[in-house]
């Protein structure tokens, strides 16, 4: 009896279809039945190649690259695993057309699968929603924040909105708590920021200067809505409305944080002592909430506001302050 041949080292070469799409997203469509965790394992470890050179989970395909995929061998565990689908699940919508739907996302949800994660959001939809062609993520928010986000039902909105992102034709507006008093003058944060992973491969982002290469321009707008002086149980707070005018992985956490004033309850770049005394007076998970959003529909040309309203807990906690 012949033995079960190696797998091999495959190359895909992108189709016109999927032009300017995350390679995290067209992996996961290409490679069915391959686990989440397992694709972003192998773009960390930088098996996967793109016409040659190292490339990253949220860099974006062009027709015509060249992906090396390494050779990939499902262990029975693995293959059982794969098999266990996303729980269908429904979640609050805020705006909903042809196409595009709009939810309240609850804080400790991932957005998709991967990075230790089965599943998320994206994943639990589809199953929610069998008969739908198309439901794909336009932008991401971290796991602990909540708020407002977008899943295009078309590909065309799916681009359109992604293009309006990157040319800074919308507002992405959050309510951030931070410690310590704002200064009323502090309005604007133009710092790039540099990705980088952990020696455990957690994916980590620093403020960097202009000269670094591998920075990303970052710019973030703030303004003060209300302040509370500190107490002998908590340190003097911050509300913020933060606008970014670019999307890059962490940037309010970062900049936040790099200004000296971290979000509370940050368990990843705030202040570890902190957190454990804010948690004494009831706050429990990071108050960073993303509120508002404005846009253009791109199917009717009209302009779309979003408003989802802070999520009890956040609310409860101000309103105790």
């Amino acid at each position: 009896m012949n033995a079960p041949a190696a797998p091999a080292v495959r190359h895909l070469t992108v189709d016109e279809e999927s032009d300017g799409q995350r390679l995290d997203n067209f992996l996961l469509r290409e490679l069915k039945g391959v686990p989440k965790t397992h694709v972003y394992r192998i773009i960390r470890s930088g098996e996967v190649r793109r016409n040659k050179g190292r490339v990253s989970a949220d860099d974006r395909v062009q027709a015509g690259d060249v992906l090396r995929i390494p050779p990939i061998r499902l262990s029975a565990q693995i293959e059982e695993k794969a098999e266990k689908p996303a729980p269908p699940r429904e979640f609050p919508v805020v705006h909903e057309d042809e196409g595009l739907l709009a939810i309240d996302k609850p804080a400790g949800v991932a957005v998709h699968g991967g990075s230790g994660v089965s599943f998320g959001v994206i994943e639990q939809l589809r199953r929610a929603r069998p008969t739908a062609r198309l439901l794909e993520l336009v932008h991401r928010l971290d796991r602990e924040t909540s708020g407002l986000l977008l899943i295009a039902k078309k590909k065309s909105v799916l681009k359109a909105v992604q293009d309006q992102f990157r040319e800074r034709e919308t507002d992405k507006i959050y309510l951030a708590l931070v410690v310590g008093s704002w200064p009323v003058r502090k309005k604007v944060i133009d710092q790039p920021l540099h990705k980088f992973l952990l020696a455990d491969g957690e994916r980590r982002v620093r403020v960097t200067d202009a000269g670094d290469p591998d920075g990303m321009r970052a710019i973030t707008l703030l303004k003060i809505v209300q302040q509370w002086p500190s107490t002998q149980d908590r340190p003097a707070l911050s509300l913020l409305e933060v606008t970014i005018k670019t999307g890059r992985t962490h940037q309010i956490r970062v900049h936040l944080a790099s200004a000296g004033h971290p979000i509370a309850g940050d368990d990843k770049y705030g202040d570890f002592e902190v957190n454990r005394q804010l948690a004494r007076t009831g706050l429990r998970r990071m108050f960073l909430h993303a509120w508002r959003l404005r846009l253009t529909q791109p199917l009717t040309q009209q302009p779309l506001a979003l408003q989802a309203e802070l999520p009890a807990e956040l609310k409860n906690y101000i309103n105790g302050l």
